[in-house]
């Protein structure tokens, strides 16, 4: 029992340190597998709510885009309270996390959203009415991406991470 304590205790100190593109190329890869993730908005009485939501194709530069009802209560609550999070993970892989946090805008731009339209639109009797985007610059970036040896602070559990 005591070998097991020293070693945790002598593990604990054990920080790793990752370079800015080795952690952009972990969560970048984690986003690339994922089809789907989670948004996390916050409503007027401070609670927060999460749902599954479809991005359109992440970039370079980790802004997030989103298609939604003009009428949803994200809508609202991004109105509200433009402080989300964007949490991507594949659970039956369990290959790590990404999750970004950042404001978001609501972009009531039919000329933008007739360019980015997704095929499955095309059933959806009058999309261009109905849908408005959402678009989310990141302010930090958390990542574990155990493939590419991206592990948490052994001493804190915290995920390492990069403020935009």
């Amino acid at each position: 029992m005591i070998v097991f304590q020293a070693y945790i205790a002598s593990n604990l100190n054990a920080q790793t340190v990752y370079n800015r593109d080795t952690l952009l190329l972990a969560a970048h890869e984690l986003i690339n597998e994922s089809s789907y993730c989670g948004l996390v908005t916050v409503d007027s009485a401070g609670q927060p709510h999460v749902r599954t939501m479809n991005p359109f194709p992440v970039g370079e530069d980790f802004i997030i885009w989103f298609a939604t009802s003009r009428t949803s209560r994200k809508v609202q609550e991004i109105r509200n309270n433009p402080k989300v999070s964007v949490y991507f993970s594949d659970h039956n892989t369990a290959k790590g996390y990404v999750n970004l946090s950042g404001k978001a805008e609501v972009l009531d731009d039919k000329e933008l959203l007739v360019k980015m339209k997704r095929a499955y639109w095309e059933g959806i009797p009058d999309w261009q009415d109905i849908f408005v985007l959402i678009k989310i610059v990141p302010g930090k970036l958390e990542v574990i991406n155990y493939k590419q040896g991206v592990n948490n602070d052994p001493a804190t559990s915290g995920a390492p991470s990069i403020v935009f």
